[in-house]
């Protein structure tokens, strides 16, 4: 019989050159084929056009930058109120969870990408039942073969060695969605507390509207007493008396309507806090005048600013790294695989030392394998990343250019409106003289009744649109802050709450699944 023998001299050149073989493939795993991200360039101003009117205005500058973080910005306002409504949303509200529901999921899976870096190690145990053929043998084709069982406890390791930047661009296209998903959360935190703040101005805008009708009513109802004790005396006839009853119910109608608009408000107010609107009551509290103004800075810290913007540019990031995972798709792919453990076709043979047994390599297939022809399949996975990609720069960009548009419309609401309020305050002024006027001389009787109401009727549209343009100016304000990104420029000491801390916060008011 003939025997093959290996002589130890020509074992070790080929273990030598397989070794230098896996050491040149392992130091591929630090060529990376996917591109190098840049932000692209987006063109910004040197200021916006619409600050500098707005802050040579008569407002009154607050000055909250020294000791509010930029996450409670609505502290700029000065009102207990609204800052206690502020902290019930950011516990309860269900879309805030649900955001930091999101966010957990991408980081998440930003762990499990992490995971494909190391090394992957699970153990095994149990039985085999099997019976050989005879042919497998070398033995005749009638010849018996007795099944046999195998019992195996085994440790499988497995390895991917990242050859070309697979994995590490899976990994760095993960971590830029984990990133897009803190910078929505942080957009979707910020839209709450806008909103928050929008529907309580409303309620209060509501509320001082209110006020208006409840004085007018006070108003109608004086001046039927007094016009139909002119009728009773034979001073007039009794069409003033029909003009003044139907002023009060028209009066009367007005302030139902504020009242069920006021509703409604409160309604939304309460599904912000999350709560029902049958747990929820706004006390009315008209609203005042304020006096605040925003310094919206320059239009290139408003990229650092904008919660959105961060996220369209980490997805911009994700979309340059998947670029490189159909890249590498087109080099070789290197999979170390082994095991280690014992085997005995008897139970209680299998820990002894002479059934120890060891397995370098996979059990099926090649270790390295390489791609020759796919019908255009890793090509068309390229030319999708890089739409992808392009597609995720134009969104960035029109974000930018969004956000541009959003702070210059805010600082025009708001040098525009500054002007209107004040000439609105003429108007009001000139209209109530012209109203106390009109009430001495009817009751002197050198007019006629239509006269007072239409008097009366002017002044109270005049106060109704001073209301109004004071609701206006405190919504855009806090649009303002929204367009702005929440903030002002800020001490490093007193950074935006991070969105790990807001988002275990949130957390905490959520049952956890079992």
């Amino acid at each position: 019989m003939n025997s093959l023998s290996i002589h130890p001299r020509s074992w070790g050149h080929s273990a030598r050159i397989s070794s230098v073989f896996l050491g040149a493939l392992l130091v591929l795993a630090g060529c990376s084929v996917a591109p190098t991200y840049e932000r692209p360039a987006v063109t910004t101003s040197v200021a916006f056009k619409e600050a500098q009117a707005t802050q040579s205005s008569d407002w009154k500058t607050a000055q909250p930058a020294e000791q509010f973080a930029r996450g409670e910005w609505w502290k700029i306002f000065n009102d207990d109120g609204l800052n206690a409504l502020e902290s019930d949303a950011l516990q309860a509200n269900q879309d805030l969870k649900a955001a930091a529901a999101r966010l957990s999921q991408s980081r998440a899976l930003r762990q499990d990408a992490r995971s494909g870096l190391f090394p992957q190690i699970d153990g095994g145990f149990g039985p085999t039942r099997q019976r050989v053929s005879p042919a497998s043998q070398s033995l005749p084709a009638d010849a018996n073969t007795s099944p046999a069982t195998l019992w195996r406890a085994q440790v499988n390791v497995s390895y991917e060695a990242d050859l070309f930047g697979r994995v590490a661009s899976t990994v760095d296209a993960a971590t830029a969605d984990a990133q897009r998903s803190e910078a929505l959360f942080q957009s979707v935190r910020l839209a709450l507390q806008a909103d928050v703040a929008q529907q309580y101005f409303l309620l209060r805008e509501l509320d001082a509207t209110q006020e208006l009708y409840s004085g007018t009513v006070n108003l109608r109802t004086a001046s039927l007493k007094l016009v139909q004790h002119r009728f009773d005396e034979g001073d007039i006839s009794e069409v003033d008396v029909a003009r003044a009853k139907s002023e009060l119910a028209s009066a009367q109608s007005e302030s139902y309507g504020i009242a069920r608009q006021r509703a409604t408000a409160e309604h939304a107010l309460a599904v912000l806090l999350g709560k029902t609107p049958a747990e929820f009551s706004f006390a009315p509290l008209p609203l005042k005048r304020l006096s605040v103004s925003v310094p919206a800075g320059l239009p290139s810290e408003l990229l650092e600013r904008r919660p959105d913007i961060a996220a369209a540019e980490r997805a911009m990031a994700a979309a340059n790294a998947r670029v490189g995972v159909a890249k590498a798709a087109w080099f070789p792919q290197l999979n170390l695989t082994g095991s280690l453990g014992y085997e005995s076709n008897k139970l209680g043979d299998l820990f002894n030392w002479s059934s120890r047994t060891f397995l370098l390599g996979p059990l099926v297939g090649t270790a390295l394998s390489m791609p020759l022809f796919d019908g255009g399949k890793r090509t068309a996975a390229i030319d999708r990343s890089r739409a992808v990609y392009e597609e995720d720069v134009a969104a960035y960009r029109q974000s930018v250019l969004n956000a541009f548009r959003e702070v210059e419309d805010n600082l025009a609401n708001l040098r525009i409106l500054n002007d209107q309020t004040m000439a609105q305050d003429t108007a009001v002024q000139a209209s109530s003289r012209a109203a106390t006027l009109s009430h001495v001389q009817y009751r002197e009787g050198s007019i006629s009744y239509f006269d007072v109401i239409d008097a009366d009727r002017t002044v109270l549209q005049q106060q109704r649109s001073a209301v109004q343009l004071d609701g206006e100016r405190a919504r855009s304000t806090v649009n303002l802050i929204r367009a702005l990104g929440g903030g002002w420029h800020v001490n490093a000491g007193t950074a935006q709450q991070p969105a790990d801390t807001v988002a275990a916060q949130v957390a905490q008011a959520t049952p956890a699944a079992k």
